[in-house]
This record gives structure tokens, sequence and C-alpha cells, in this order.
């Protein structure tokens, strides 16, 4: 299965089926998301389109859009970064691969954009953390993250 995957550009004509696969896997553990409605997540999306920086990824496997990952173009002194603002795969899938193969097509794309490196943001409890870390990237421990 893992050799059918390919990866798209993110455009609008397949929004619904990432809304879907967004919605599916954020209300399920470990994040139990909870949104006002669908239109909240789609606007969400629709926002990121708009973005003139918007990099926006999906994993097709037999016509369905099993991974996503939403980011974009981030200036950096030494060059573009890709900054993945959402990632995610089908749950149904996760475990087998997919979500590592997904991280690496990506990465050819983004050289071939000319961007050098990816960053992102994740929480420390969640499993996302150990699946980035087994997929090459470390945690930048003088890095603090403030909100207000």
């Amino acid at each position: 299965m893992i050799e059918q995957l390919e990866l798209i550009r993110l455009e609008e004509d397949r929004l619904d089926q990432c809304v879907d696969l967004f919605i599916q896997t954020f209300s399920q553990e470990p994040w139990n998301d909870v949104y006002e409605s669908r239109e909240q997540v789609t606007t969400f999306f629709e926002n990121h389109l708009k973005n003139n920086y918007f990099i926006g990824y999906i994993g097709i496997i037999d016509t369905q859009v099993i991974a996503l990952s939403i980011g974009m173009m981030k200036p950096w002194i030494n060059g573009m970064e890709y900054y993945i603002d959402e990632f995610c795969i089908a749950t149904k899938l996760q475990g087998q691969g997919i979500g590592s193969k997904f991280l690496k097509l990506i990465e050819v794309d983004i050289k071939l954009q000319g961007m050098n490196g990816i960053i992102l943001n994740t929480e420390r409890s969640y499993p996302s953390k150990t699946f980035y870390e087994k997929n090459g990237f470390q945690a930048l421990e003088d890095l603090v993250i403030l909100a207000k």
C-alpha cells in the first residue's frame, strides 16, 4: 500500500476531503479537538489557501486523501523553510510507515523549490513528537514558544 502513495499539492478541489480527514483525525485521541462546525474547519483551510506563502500537500492512495500537510514557506536568514502547521495521516493507516514516506516525499519537493529545511511545533506528550524524532527532527532545547 505504501508504494501507491502519491504526493500532490493541496488545491481547493480537494478541500472537502481534507476537511473530512482533518476532523476525523483530530477529533480522536490524543487530541480530542471539538469544532464548532464543519464550516469553522473549512474556513481554516480557506484562510491557509489565501496565504501567498501557503504550501499544502496531500497523500493519495486509490483516489482517497489519506495524508495531509498544511504549511507555508517561512523566510529565514538562511533562506526559505517549510513550516508545517498541521500534519496528519488517516487514523486507520497510522503506524504503517505512510507518514514517514509522506514526509520524505515532501522533503524532496521542498528542496526542488529551493527550501532548505522543515520546522514545526508539536506537544511533548503527543505520539507525534516520537514520530517526528524518528524521522530526523530534533527538539531545539533553547526555543521557547510564547503566546498571548
